[in-house]
C-alpha cells in the first residue's frame, strides 16, 4: 500500500518507490509533519521534543503543559491564529476583521485514484493512491480538506487543499498556501530560477538562513522574473549526490514561494496563491480549491530529482495526441518575416521548408483584423484575407499540398484599443474605474473572470479553427496585469484567481474540441513556463531569445523541473535578432536540438552550405528524437561557471546516447577539456558513431571524453554513442 495509517500512533506513512512523508496526529487534534525523505518503515516522532521556550505560546487545551508549542513544533498545515508566529499556510479574516483560525484534525479516507481539482490542472495517474484529511473550525464553520496524491513509479507526492464554508457567516481566504515543509534541522539552500523577458530561468543558490527569503510573482502570470519551481538542496548537493526537495506549483497565475529559519534552527517552506490583491470571499456552502503542488525528494542528488520531475510531466501533466509523440520540426515565420508577410510568403516559406525535410510552417503575429503592427487589432479574430490573398482554408490546403502542416498564431487573453471588439465592449478589457489604465505592448488584458468574455473568445478561435486544417496553435501572452478590476463581481480580492480559472477553462474547451492540434504555450517566450500550463500545452517557447549561447543557459535552468519535450527551441538567424551575436550553423542547431527542435528564420537567405546543414540536422533529429523526447537527461557542466555548457540523453536501457558540448569563450592555444558522460552503463562499451571509436562505458564516466577545442568562437561538438556490447 502507497498510503498507511497506524491507528494506535495516528501515524500516516506515504510510501513512494524510494521515499516516505510522514504525517501524525497528536494528542490536541493538530497534524504535525514528522518526515520526508529516504523510505523509512518507523515512524520519526521520536524526533519530535518539548520544551519550555520563552515568547512562545501554549494552546489552551495544553492547560499547564508550557513544554508544547506551535511555535516550535513542525506543522503540516499551519494557519493564523495558533501561536506560530512563523510564517503560516492559510490566513481567515472574519466579517469583523479579525483573522484567527484554529483547525484540528476530524476524518481522513484513503482512496484508489489520483483526485483531481475543478477547474483547474493537476497531476493524473490510474495507478496512485489520495490521502484526505479532513479538518474542522468548530468556531467559523470551516472544513479544510487536505488532499494527497501518491504516484509511486516517479517517486511523487501531491498536495492541495479543499476549503468549504459551512457556516451562515461569509469569511474572507486572505493567504491560501498549497504545501508547507518543516525541517528541523538544516543547512539547506534554497534553488531558483530567476531571470527577466528573453533571459529566463538563471539558477541561483543561496543558503536558508535567520529571516524569510521568497520570490514570486504578483504580474497575474508565473513571470519571467521567477519560476514557479524551486529546490531545497543540503549544502553539499551535487548533481550526483545529496539529498534535495523539488517543489513544483502546477498554476499559472501569480504565486509566492517562501523559506525561512527560525529561533531554534528549524526551517520552514510554504508555497501557494501570492497574498497581494488575493482576498477571497467564501460565503455559505460555498467550496474553494487550492491550486496543486507537486514534491520529489531525491537523495542522488540534483539529477534524479530533475529525472522525477521530467517523468512525472512526460507521463502525467502532459495530455493529448502530443503526450509521447516526437513533435514535427516547424518554421515559424516570425523572425523571417514578422508583420511584413502575404500568403505568397508564407507559401515560399513552406515550399523552403518542404525541400529542407521541415515538417510544419507556423504563421505568427499578423494574420488577423488588420494588423500590420502590435498596435491593433488583438482580439478581432477574424482572418484579413485582403492580406492573405485568399481564405484561410485555401493556404492550408495549398500548404497540406506540399506535405507540409499548418500553425497558426494567438494571442487570446488581450485585447487592443484599436480593435472592433474594444469599441463594442470597452468594459471587457481590465479596467479600474476612473482611473487611465497601465498599456504594456501597447495593448489591455481581457477579464477573463468575466465568463462571459471567455464564451466570447471561444466562439471566435474555434470559429478560426475550423475554418482551416490547422494543426498547431502557438498561445501567447505578451503582458502582465494591471488595473485589476472585473465588472463581474463586487469583490475584487477573487479576481486574480478568477482569471486563471477563465484561462483554464477556455483552454479546456479548445483542446477538448481540437484534439488534433498541437498546443504551444507562450508569454513573451519564457514568461508562463510552469506545470499548469503543460497540462493543456504539451511545449512551450522557452524564451524570446533566440541566441544560441544565451539559449545554453537559458535551457540549462530550465531543465531543472521540465523535460527537454516541454521547450520550445529554434535555429534562427545571425547576426542573432535579440543579441547581434554570431554563431555558427551547427552550434545553433546543436542547442536547439535540446528541447521541441525548429527553425525560425528566412530559409530562402540560406547559403549552400547552412542548407545541407538544415538537411543533416533534420536527419539527426528524426534519428534521435524519441531518445531526445524520453531519455534521462544530464547536465555535465554548469555554464554560468563554466566556460562550455555540455550535457547528453540517454535513454531508458542505456543503449544510445547524445553528447552535446558548446564552447562559451575562446582563448589562445586552448586546452582540452575532459567532459565526464553519465547515465551508461559501466559494464558496456559504446561506439561513437562519427569515428567509429570504442569506449568503455565506465572509462567515460569515470575519467570522461576528451574534446579538444577548436579555435572560433562558441564551436559546438555533438556526438552519438550506440552500445555495441
Amino acid at each position: 500500500m502507497a498510503i498507511v495509517y497506524d491507528e494506535k500512533s495516528q501515524v500516516f506513512f506515504l510510501h513512494t518507490q524510494n521515499t516516505t512523508y510522514q504525517i501524525k496526529v497528536d494528542r490536541y487534534g493538530y497534524l504535525l509533519h514528522l518526515y520526508y525523505g529516504k523510505k523509512m518503515d518507523v515512524s520519526m516522532e521520536y524526533m519530535l521534543t518539548y520544551f519550555d521556550r520563552g515568547f512562545s505560546g501554549n494552546p489552551y487545551d495544553a492547560g499547564q503543559e508550557r513544554g508544547y508549542s506551535l511555535d516550535v513544533l513542525p506543522q503540516e498545515f499551519p494557519v493564523l491564529g495558533t501561536g506560530d508566529y512563523r510564517n503560516t499556510a492559510l490566513k481567515v479574516k472574519e466579517m469583523n476583521g479579525c483573522l484567527g483560525c484554529d483547525l484540528r484534525y476530524d476524518s481522513h479516507h484513503i482512496r484508489e485514484g489520483k483526485y483531481s481539482i475543478p477547474g483547474l490542472p493537476a497531476v493524473y495517474a490510474q495507478e496512485a493512491q489520495t490521502l484526505e484529511i479532513l479538518l474542522k473550525e468548530e468556531r467559523l464553520g470551516l472544513e479544510v480538506a487536505l488532499l494527497y496524491g501518491v504516484v509511486e513509479e516517479c517517486d511523487m507526492i501531491t498536495r492541495s487543499v479543499r476549503i468549504t464554508n459551512v457556516s451562515g457567516e461569509k469569511v474572507y481566504l486572505e493567504k491560501v498556501s498549497s504545501v508547507c515543509l518543516d525541517f528541523l534541522f538544516g543547512p539547506l539552500d534554497f534553488m531558483t530560477f530567476y531571470g527577466r523577458h528573453a533571459m529566463e530561468r538563471n539558477m541561483q543558490r543561496t543558503q536558508v538562513s535567520h529571516g524569510r527569503q521568497s520570490i514570486g510573482s504578483t504580474r497575474g502570470s508565473s513571470s519571467h522574473q521567477y519560476n514557479p519551481f524551486v529546490i531545497l538542496a543540503g549544502a553539499d548537493t551535487t548533481e550526483d549526490t545529496g539529498e534535495c526537495y523539488g517543489v513544483s506549483y502546477v498554476y499559472s497565475g501569480s504565486f509566492s514561494a517562501e523559506v525561512e529559519q527560525d529561533q531554534f534552527q528549524q526551517i520552514r517552506f510554504v508555497m501557494g496563491l501570492s497574498e497581494e490583491q488575493f482576498s477571497y470571499p467564501l460565503h455559505k456552502g460555498e467550496v474553494f480549491y487550492a491550486p496543486e503542488a507537486v514534491l520529489s525528494y531525491s537523495g542522488e542528488g540534483l539529477s534524479v530529482l530533475s529525472h522525477h520531475f521530467h517523468q512525472c510531466i512526460r507521463e502525467h501533466v502532459c495530455r493529448g495526441e502530443y503526450k509521447n509523440q516526437a513533435r514535427p520540426i516547424l518554421v515559424n515565420s516570425w523572425e523571417a518575416c514578422y508583420f511584413d508577410f502575404d500568403g505568397e510568403a508564407i507559401l515560399r516559406l513552406a515550399q523552403q521548408a518542404a525541400e529542407l525535410g521541415i515538417e510544419m510552417v507556423v504563421m505568427d503575429d499578423g494574420w488577423f483584423g488588420h494588423r500590420d503592427d502590435d498596435n491593433s487589432s488583438l482580439g478581432d479574430w477574424e482572418v484579413n484575407e485582403r492580406k492573405l490573398g485568399c481564405a484561410l482554408s485555401e493556404l492550408s490546403a495549398k500548404i497540406h499540398e506540399m506535405g507540409l502542416r499548418f500553425g497558426i498564431w494567438f494571442e487570446p487573453e488581450m485585447v487592443s484599443e484599436d480593435s472592433n471588439l474594444y469599441r463594442e465592449h470597452p468594459q471587457w478589457a481590465m479596467k479600474i474605474p476612473g482611473k487611465r489604465p497601465v498599456r504594456a505592448r501597447n495593448q489591455l488584458v481581457l477579464d477573463y473572470a468575466n465568463p462571459e468574455v471567455v464564451q466570447y473568445i471561444y466562439e471566435k478561435i474555434a470559429s478560426v479553427l475550423h475554418q482551416g486544417s490547422i494543426d498547431y496553435v502557438k498561445w501567447d501572452m505578451n503582458r502582465s496585469l494591471a488595473d485589476i478590476y472585473s465588472g463581474s463581481t463586487e469583490e475584487q480580492g477573487r479576481v486574480l484567481y478568477d482569471y486563471m480559472l477563465g484561462v483554464y477553462s477556455l483552454l479546456e474547451r479548445l483542446t477538448a474540441e481540437f484534439p488534433h492540434i498541437l498546443w504551444e504555450g507562450c508569454s513573451g517566450g519564457g514568461g508562463r513556463f510552469d506545470m499548469g500550463m503543460l497540462y493543456y500545452t504539451p511545449q512551450i517557447w522557452c524564451s524570446d531569445n533566440t541566441d544560441a549561447v544565451d539559449r545554453v543557459r537559458i535551457q540549462y535552468g530550465t531543465s531543472f523541473g521540465y523535460p527537454l519535450s516541454a521547450m520550445g527551441a529554434h535555429v534562427s538567424a545571425v547576426p542573432n535578432h535579440q543579441t547581434g551575436r554570431v554563431t555558427d550553423m551547427s552550434t545553433r542547431g546543436v542547442v536547439a536540438m535540446t528541447g521541441a527542435f525548429g527553425y525560425e528564420l528566412d530559409l530562402g537567405k540560406l547559403s549552400e552550405e547552412d542548407r545541407q546543414q538544415v538537411k543533416n540536422q533534420v536527419a539527426l533529429y528524426h534519428r534521435t528524437a524519441p531518445l531526445l523526447q524520453n531519455g534521462k537527461y544530464y547536465r555535465l557542466s554548469n555554464p554560468f561557471g563554466e566556460e562550455f555548457g555540455a550535457w547528453m540523453v540517454v535513454d531508458s536501457q542505456k543503449e544510445s546516447a547524445l553528447l552535446s558540448v558548446v564552447s562559451l569563450e575562446t582563448h589562445g592555444n586552448l586546452p582540452v577539456i575532459y567532459v565526464k558522460l553519465r547515465g551508461l552503463d559501466a559494464a558496456g562499451e559504446y561506439e561513437a558513431q562519427d569515428t567509429g571509436q570504442v569506449y568503455s562505458g565506465a572509462a567515460l564516466m569515470s575519467c570522461g571524453m576528451p574534446i579538444a577545442l577548436r579555435g572560433g568562437d562558441y564551436q559546438a561538438y555533438q556526438i552519438l554513442f550506440s552500445r555495441i556490447s
